[in-house]
């Protein structure tokens, strides 16, 4: 069984996000009710015996999440084919991720960003040795994370502060010297759970 076809099996066996702890539990309804601006990220497995993850830092001058780690995406424009489509045209544009390169797992729980931003996370496989660039505007550095590093919950930490008046939880862990927490994190500990369940 390849790994696109060990993942898409993992996702079809997994509770759905509200059978378990979702990465934006702590949102309040007034957080729920805002106008929310449709966005997707990639998730790229790249296909090796140890798999890896391709993850970016962003670039410190950007006016929204600045030098934060994040998967490659954005906003869905209207001529995007969906979340999916939204998804592999941010890893072209941002690291020069050919869209005939990435074989497509599926889509895994929505995320509703304190910031408004409603996150459709694509699950994609790739080859190993692409031939990556970073958007010099956008995108500061690309890495690779190994799979059961990036997903193992145990590897991250648990910080509870306030932020604009309300309590606010996240996670983080650090991979060399990246910092990877927030709306990233969150992510990836919601399809981490998703994945050990599906394995119980």
């Amino acid at each position: 069984m390849s790994l696109a076809e060990r993942l898409r099996a993992t996702l079809a066996a997994s509770p759905r996000a509200d059978a378990i702890l979702r990465g934006d539990s702590h949102l309040d309804d007034e957080d729920r009710a805002r106008d929310s601006v449709d966005a997707a990220v990639l998730i790229p497995v790249i296909d090796q015996p140890r798999p890896g993850v391709i993850l970016t830092r962003r670039t410190d001058h950007l006016p929204s999440h600045p030098g934060q780690v994040a998967f490659p995406g954005g906003k869905i424009d209207p001529g995007d084919d969906g979340p999916i489509g939204a998804a592999l045209r941010e890893a072209e544009e941002e690291i020069a991720l050919p869209r005939g390169q990435v074989e497509i797992v599926g889509t895994t729980d929505l995320y509703l960003t304190g910031t408004g931003f409603h996150i459709t996370p694509v699950i994609g496989v790739v080859p190993p040795d692409l031939d990556l660039h970073p958007e010099e505007g956008e995108v500061a550095a690309i890495f690779e994370v190994p799979f059961d590093t990036l997903f193992d919950p145990a590897g991250y930490r648990e910080h509870n502060i306030e932020w604009q008046g309300r309590p606010r939880t996240y996670h983080e862990m650090y991979w060399d010297d990246h910092r990877i927490w927030g709306v990233t994190a969150a992510i990836i500990i919601n399809l981490a759970q998703r994945m050990r369940a599906a394995a119980q």
